[in-house]
């Protein structure tokens, strides 16, 4: 497996750490299902109960003596206000009729039961309070309990089935601690976010100039660069309140609610003037319009969404009240949000560059005990096209791993180790490979080494590794590159897909069949070459033209490709990307085949050591080739 230009993603981290849940209630205890089950169980009973005993037929007292007289009373229960019980009579059902009748009380009622041989009870009724309770209070009370214990357990909507109150965080001008020295590797963002601190300050700075500050201010970026954290750090940096809520927040099951909460939002904002509305995630409730199916929670989406947009055109910019927002998706956002007068200003937060990264790397390690031996700026070279959120977990990983083999400080060796982690996965100590299996990684890793420091524009290797990692990989070459790179030509691109190739093709020559071992490589070769064709323009039989027009789809989430050529194209791009990938599969050949010296050092020095270097491949390949006896054998790096 060749791994280069790594994106991670999947562990954002907020870098500070607001409104810290309190203690958990009650009802989120384990032991309250039990004993909510026993309440349900009781009150149960107790209702089929009151349920056994309504089902009797009310009858005049007159009609109750005379079946005493006629000896058809077979039991009777007497209290002070009603008198119940059974015939020997049977209904159409088979059963024995029930009655009730509140008596005409008399003292020779008792003697003439006795003297009939009824058997009879004597109790005391029960008192209307009790009754109250027992009978309304206490069921609806459990039931809504119980109801609210479900929308607990439940997730996504039913998690707030019941809160349908306010969710807004206020964190006054005190409470926010973070400035812009806790922001690193966003200098372009910093500097047009300090006019909005600026006329926060004063607003009536640009109105002197006939001007007025900015309404709105959208942070687009990639996950995890740290657009939240520049929203704090513009409230801290200007001193003033902070509201903050997610934009999945507004959404409820509750047609209305969501816009409720935006003309609250904004009210309680112009009574703390000036202050600053961040909206995260500002993508769920301002996606475009029209877009799925008009139903359900869609139509509660789009409700909010104009409460939004009215609002945000409803407020005097004056007040001193900034809108931000901050979206990992500006594709598919509604254009009335985007317009001028609601976000004005549209702030790109990008992935940062190395020296952005070595600056974001000291201010996260800025507490942590550091050994001598630690160089933040090799840790940033090997983490290209890591964010923020990345080199905070890194250097969070650092720091465990130091702390699981008992170090005084946190060493290079223990960054080296986060970051295999985070880019390959956790090794798999358990999984043992076969005596032939490790043989087969070690020479499919040495492909993959031998054609990257061979081919001209291969970016150095750092390391290679046999060792088992993650789900899947039993093996990596890592590849650092020299510089900072946002453009790449047609050669470097073939390069690339004779490295991905190089691993399938050592298997080849050397067993004279492949495994499944490479079939990433192969699925990321074939990616590369049918963007080439179909994105890049780098086809010469097609010429500098683009095939297919790729849509976002707002509701699924995906992109969706409209195929806009014909058949007969279809073939030509399935030829052309099938004859880059030859060309690489056979440029990877002649490298390996006439350098096989230098494949079989490495896969021996691989099984020896299961992890070499970058200083220890190049070294072992101009000794395998000097030892081949071509005196004039080719340095790395000369094709």
């Amino acid at each position: 497996m060749n791994q280069s230009n790594f994106k991670v993603g999947g562990n954002r981290k907020p870098e500070i750490e607001i409104n810290k849940p309190g203690p958990r209630k009650f009802w989120q205890r384990p032991d309250f299902t039990l004993w909510l089950y026993v309440v349900f169980l009781l009150v149960s009973f107790y209702t089929w109960q009151g349920y056994h005993e309504v089902r009797q037929t009310e009858i005049p007292y007159s009609e109750f003596l005379k079946h005493v007289e006629n000896g058809e009373v077979a039991e009777a229960i007497v209290t002070d206000k009603f008198i119940s019980g059974t015939l020997t009579l049977t209904d159409a059902r088979g059963e024995p009729k029930r009655f009730i009748t509140v008596p005409l009380w008399n003292n020779e009622l008792a003697k003439e039961l006795e003297q009939k041989g009824v058997k009879y009870t004597v109790r005391q009724g029960d008192n209307w309070l009790t009754n109250f309770f027992f009978n309304w209070v206490l069921p609806f009370g459990l039931l809504f309990l119980l109801w609210g214990w479900m929308a607990q357990r439940m997730g996504g909507m039913g998690r707030s089935f019941l809160n349908i109150g306010n969710k807004v965080r206020i964190h006054s001008e005190d409470d926010v601690k973070v400035t812009f020295d806790d922001v690193a590797g966003a200098d372009e963002a910093k500097q047009e976010l300090a006019e909005t601190i600026a006329f926060l300050k004063d607003p009536a700075r640009i109105q002197r100039l006939g001007g007025h500050m900015p309404k709105g201010v959208l942070l687009m970026g990639p996950p995890g660069t740290g657009k939240t954290l520049l929203a704090r750090a513009v409230a801290g940096e200007a001193g003033v309140p902070f509201f903050s809520i997610s934009g999945s927040e507004f959404i409820e099951m509750f047609v209305g609610v969501g816009a409720a909460r935006v003309r609250d939002l904004f009210e309680q904002a112009r009574q703390k003037a000036p202050c600053i509305i961040f909206i995260d995630e500002l993508d769920a409730i301002g996606g475009a319009r029209g877009m799925g199916p008009a139903m359900g929670g869609h139509d509660e989406r789009e409700q909010t969404l104009n409460q939004l947009l009215t609002e945000m055109d409803g407020f005097d910019s004056s007040a001193g009240v900034v809108v931000m927002a901050a979206t990992n998706r500006p594709e598919i956002l509604d254009k009335a949000l985007m317009r001028a007068g609601r976000f004005d200003r549209q702030i790109v937060v990008d992935k940062p560059d190395l020296e952005a990264r070595v600056a974001i790397l000291k201010i996260h390690t800025r507490d942590m005990k550091l050994a001598p031996d630690v160089d933040l700026r090799v840790v940033a070279q090997r983490t290209p096209g890591f964010v923020g959120a990345d080199l905070a977990n890194i250097a969070n990983e650092a720091a465990i791993h130091a702390v699981r083999l008992d170090h005084d400080a946190v060493t290079m060796a223990d960054f080296e180790a986060a970051i295999d982690r985070i880019i390959a996965g956790p090794e798999k100590k358990h999984r043992a490979l076969s005596a032939e299996e490790k043989e087969r990684v070690a020479f499919h890793e040495s492909g993959h080494a031998l054609v990257a420091v061979t081919v001209p524009t291969g970016e150095p290797v750092h390391k290679v590794s046999i060792i088992p990692r993650g789900v899947a990989a039993l093996g990596y070459t890592l590849q650092l590159p020299v510089e900072e790179k946002f453009l790449s030509t047609v050669s470097e691109l073939k390069d690339q897909i004779a490295i991905l190739l190089g691993g399938r093709v050592a298997e080849e020559i050397v067993y004279g069949d492949v495994s499944s071992g490479a079939s990433n490589d192969l699925e990321r070769a074939t990616e590369i070459a049918r963007s080439m064709v179909t994105q890049l323009g780098m086809s010469e039989t097609l010429g500098p033209l683009t095939f297919g027009k790729r849509q976002q789809l707002a509701y699924l989430g995906v992109q969706q490709e409209e195929r806009n050529y014909s058949d007969d194209t279809a073939r030509q791009i399935d030829e052309e990307v099938r004859a880059l990938v030859d060309e690489g599969q056979r440029r990877a050949r002649d490298i390996i085949g006439s350098r096989r010296s230098a494949l079989d050092a490495l896969a021996a020095r691989l099984r020896e050591k299961e992890v070499i270097d970058g200083e220890e491949v190049e070294r072992v390949i101009r000794e395998a080739l000097g030892e081949a006896g071509d005196g004039n054998a080719p340095r790395p790096n000369e094709g």
